[in-house]
């Protein structure tokens, strides 16, 4: 008891000390970049090797070659700290638009879940369940880590009511709920969503929400044949899950 009550009291001395030294940052010298990407760097370490538990902020301190008063004057606590670095590590790009709802959508999930799989998966569940503590971190959580994937897939899916490709009597938000959701709950279980699973995600749901899934299907595969002819290139393309006959054959659809 003694020395918990000893710990508590030289954090809430740093936290003074780093409170004190902001104020003289804000009336004099700027802040040190190199000390914020040092810590971030560090952080992401400790988070790879240790999960969110693992994440002390003394230990990050001697890894960025700083100190825990420093990383105070940034940040008030861990969760905060690790939720900055695991933003610094979503910054996924808008949403393709070629016209084709199956390559839209399947590429949007693709480019968040190659951001979102560089964090180990049990470290988003703890994270999450510390920052409910804090309604402005639950918020930064929700608009930093839930909202990227829900927005490309909404964006996407609004696209394809307005060009025909979705019925327009489906709830759109609904539907997204289903499709970004799945990444969310595969890491709460600690595993990460596959890109293959994804797609496998995506074509199910359009089955019963497109207006015509085989034309939407064959406009898909057509598109990837002409950019697969443009730049001289052979790959496997979105396969329909259902083809069975095909696989078992060895064909392929491109």
């Amino acid at each position: 008891m003694a020395q918990e009550q000893s710990t508590a009291r030289q954090r809430a001395a740093e936290r003074a000390e780093a409170t004190t030294g902001a104020a003289v940052r804000q009336a004099g010298r700027p802040r040190d970049m190199h000390i914020d990407a040092a810590v971030t760097a560090a952080t992401l370490e400790l988070l790879a090797e240790r999960g969110y538990p693992g994440v002390g902020l003394g230990e990050v301190a001697r890894r960025a070659g700083t100190s825990r008063p420093a990383i105070y004057r940034r940040w008030p606590g861990r969760a905060a700290l690790v939720l900055a670095a695991v933003e610094s590590r979503l910054d996924v790009p808008a949403p393709p638009d070629t016209g084709c709802t199956l390559c839209d959508i399947a590429e949007s999930l693709t480019l968040f879940l190659a951001a979102y799989r560089t964090i180990r998966p049990d470290a988003y569940s703890a994270l999450y369940a510390e920052c409910l503590h804090d309604p402005v971190l639950h918020q930064r959580y929700l608009g930093s880590v839930i909202e990227p994937s829900r927005k490309a897939v909404r964006e996407t899916l609004l696209r394809a009511v307005d060009r025909g490709d979705v019925r327009r009597d489906v709830d759109v938000d609904q539907l997204v709920d289903v499709i970004a959701s799945f990444a969310h709950y595969r890491a709460l279980f600690g595993s990460h969503l596959d890109d293959e699973s994804a797609e496998q995600v995506v074509e199910t749901l359009l089955r019963g929400a497109a207006v015509d899934y085989p034309a939407l299907l064959s406009h898909s595969e057509a598109l990837e044949r002409r950019h697969l002819a443009a730049d001289g290139t052979h790959q496997v393309s979105i396969d329909d899950p259902m083809r069975g006959s095909d696989r078992d054959t060895g064909a392929e659809h491109v």
